[in-house]
């Protein structure tokens, strides 16, 4: 049995399951399983920054290599090797602005990025002693000092009277709307969530991103003027005929709303739910020790959403949580440092298995899984089963496209778009994740969606 591609929208899954905002009616999920000061701790910084002392040792580090593969292997481009000579030289508002160029989102980037599978793993030093440049904390210290200022590093155009709307406030509206607004036009970007900043704001562990950094960095990014935020969701408040008709262009990036159910028995158990809308809770809670984490936690998925919902059950204190993956090791799509800091949080990994039932009377009690192997028509079940108590079940298995807007064409469930990022309607661009190709990563998303501005830009200007 394979997992069911049909979408819940995330929110409405976490609605279904009251246990996520209290655990009265699901014993065994309780809230304050450690004192507020541990929490505290549990939750702090994962990668503190560097202080200016530190950051110049490890520019320090930096051959600035000509033709430098950490600069290809970045999705944006930025000039590594010219911001890390701009720290070494004491200018890091300098190495800022050239961060910023090619990703406005850098202060973000350099918290979430996998840098290990990305830069740090091209990094000559990295090939060559096992130890790269410390990029992402670089990245960090350099956007960290330009925010600090309060300034915006670029001014807006003239204003060309042309009129975009943006439909998502995640990694590539933002970007999109950030560089067309640079560019002189007016943009209007629609958000379904309450708060904008999409997966930044709503989608990764808050020990990334501490202190409300994804919604300051939106105010920050806002100082470029020409830009306004209002509430809207595709398909309810919006449609895409309307916002056509209204604007000169309109940019599709909202993201993947929708979960794959698991497409097991039980599933709708009390306990069970998507692992993106404990993530969201747990983002937007504003007392952890209220917030009702179960004594048993497992977590079915391999990718990034499985390892930030395992460890911050942990966190929390739970006292088991198990990742189960349907394949090996190696078959993870989060990487091994990923995994290495789930491992040394506490969480233990299962490979080989699928689920096949979350069992319960009335509450989760536990999950029923099939042992896996690889065969001749791929995956396939071995017939043998064996059970793990769960309080609490967070499924992340992908996240799909929830209402397609009508007249797009879509590609293998998303929206298929060309090399500028034009969907199959005239005027109507796509990036991020809700668009065919590319990664899913919130880097990809930033140059996805500043390279569909500037696709708009052209079209729109014959620049």
């Amino acid at each position: 049995m394979t997992a069911s591609q049909t979408a819940k929208p995330a929110e409405t899954a976490a609605a279904s399951h009251p246990d996520s905002s209290g655990a009265a009616r699901t014993p065994g999920i309780a809230p304050g399983r450690l004192p507020p000061e541990r929490l505290a701790g549990n939750f702090a910084d994962l990668h503190p920054p560097l202080s200016a002392h530190e950051a110049l040792v490890a520019a320090d580090r930096c051959y600035f290599c000509h033709d430098a593969p950490c600069v290809t292997a970045c999705p944006t481009g930025i000039d590594i090797p010219m911001f890390i000579r701009q720290i070494a030289a004491e200018r890091p508002v300098e190495a800022a602005r050239t961060i910023f160029e090619a990703n406005i989102l850098g202060g973000i980037c350099a918290r979430v990025c996998p840098t290990e599978t990305l830069c740090e793993e091209a990094c000559v030093r990295e090939t060559a002693e096992g130890k790269p440049v410390e990029i992402g904390r670089l990245q960090r210290f350099a956007t960290d000092a330009q925010m600090a200022t309060g300034a915006h590093p670029f001014a807006r155009a003239a204003e060309t009277g042309r009129r975009i709307a943006v439909v998502g406030a995640g990694p590539a509206g933002l970007a999109a709307a950030h560089r067309l607004a640079m560019l002189g036009h007016g943009v209007t970007v629609y958000d379904a969530r309450e708060k904008p900043g999409g997966l930044n704001e709503y989608g990764i562990a808050a020990y990334k991103a501490v202190g409300g950094f994804a919604g300051r960095e939106v105010d920050w990014l806002l100082g470029i003027g020409g830009i306004t935020i209002r509430h809207g969701r595709l398909g309810a408040e919006l449609t895409l005929d309307a916002l056509a008709a209204g604007h000169d262009a309109v940019l599709l990036a909202m993201g993947l709303a929708g979960v794959n159910a698991l497409g097991a028995a039980g599933e709708e158990l009390p306990g069970a739910r998507p692992a993106t809308a404990f993530i969201a809770e747990l983002r937007q809670a504003a007392d952890l020790s209220a917030l009702p984490v179960g004594r048993n936690v497992v977590v079915v998925g391999g990718g990034m959403t499985a390892i930030d919902a395992a460890v911050q059950s942990k966190l929390l204190g739970a006292e088991t949580v198990t990742i189960v993956y349907r394949r090996g090791r190696g078959s993870m799509p989060a990487s091994r440092v990923e995994q290495d800091h789930a491992a040394a949080a506490g969480v233990a990994f299962r490979f080989w298995a699928r689920p096949v039932a979350a069992l319960g009377e009335g509450a989760l009690r536990e999950v029923e899984f099939e042992y896996t192997r690889a065969g001749d028509a791929g995956l396939e079940g071995t017939g043998e089963t064996f059970r793990l108590p769960a309080d609490q079940l967070f499924t992340a298995i992908g996240q799909v496209l929830e209402g397609a807007p009508e007249g797009i064409a879509l590609e293998r469930g998303k929206i298929a778009v060309d090399a500028e990022g034009r969907s199959s309607r005239p005027g109507v661009w796509a990036a991020g994740d809700c668009a065919a190709g590319g990664d899913d990563l919130t880097v990809t998303a930033v140059a996805e969606g500043r390279d569909a501005a500037m696709s708009i830009h052209r079209s729109l200007t014959g620049d």
